[in-house]
């Protein structure tokens, strides 16, 4: 029998569903793993914006993954905002000594609008404590920049010119995520041990990008935790693939929801409702 595979989510909580938690469930759920959550923090905010933040207690947050990892066998884990060292530090000290086979970090630290979400301490923390655990880190070109103490770049070009300073910060694979540039298209940019890509897409008409970041890193999480322990070299990449085609989708489908006046949700069930 072909086990099912569980996948973690450290993470906020939404109470709008478009992010945090509540999407990657519905991520994971979507694409066909278990889903399990690890809760660090409560948030106040719909889909125009948020208007407060709750953090947990990292004695909490080590309680809870200490004791979810005690029963469930976790094959991948996405980690979400950390807004504190002391977080930070709990969840490498609890995942580095159970260690899945994949960590996917969205290292969350600028909003939409460009502010920015974590104070210099937090920034150091995902940078020097979390970065380096994680397998797969997926920035957008503000965090990039962030993470490098760096301006954003402007050009395909600029952004390309990044890639070997986040490699250099200790994570295997990057998704250097290229939606803040202008024009048509907005490529994403994938480093690997074998070299880099580009991974096309086109400009979708929406403003149902609501959780877009979330969606993705637990959707990478899903598929990394599908694959084979005897998969070959190439397949994270074709994971990471597919997992960004599935969240084009569900942004081309977002139209068919409701959610809101603000920043709408993806459709994370697209293929099903």
């Amino acid at each position: 029998m072909t086990h099912i595979a569980n996948v973690l989510t450290i993470a906020g909580s939404d109470p709008s569903g478009g992010a945090g938690i509540q999407a990657d469930l519905k991520t994971f759920s979507a694409l066909g793993v278990y889903g399990t959550t690890v809760i660090t923090a409560l948030t106040v905010q719909n889909t125009g914006g948020v208007a407060a933040v709750y953090p947990v207690s990292p004695q909490a947050i080590r309680e809870q993954l200490e004791h979810l990892l005690d029963d469930v066998r976790v094959d991948a884990v996405k980690i979400g905002m950390v807004a504190s060292r002391d977080v930070a530090e709990v969840i490498a000290d609890v995942l580095s000594t159970r260690r899945p086979r994949w960590i996917v970090l969205d290292p969350v630290m600028v909003a939409k609008s460009g502010d920015i979400l974590v104070d210099d301490a937090g920034i150091r923390a995902v940078r020097d404590i979390l970065v380096p655990l994680a397998d797969v880190i997926t920035p957008n070109i503000p965090e990039a920049a962030v993470l490098l103490g760096t301006a954003s770049p402007t050009t395909l070009d600029e952004m390309e010119a990044m890639l070997p300073g986040l490699s250099q910060l200790g994570t295997p694979y990057v998704v250097l995520k290229g939606g803040h540039l202008r024009g048509e298209t907005c490529p994403d940019l994938l480093a690997s041990p074998g070299g880099h890509s580009w991974l096309p897409a086109s400009r979708i008409a929406t403003k149902n990008l609501h959780g877009t970041g979330c969606a993705l890193s637990s959707a990478i999480a899903a598929c990394l935790a599908k694959l084979p322990q005897d998969a070959a070299a190439e397949a994270p990449i074709a994971a990471i693939s597919e997992a960004k085609q599935w969240l084009h989708t569900a942004l081309e489908e977002s139209e068919r929801l409701s959610v809101g006046k603000g920043r709408g949700p993806v459709h994370h069930f697209h293929a099903w409702w």
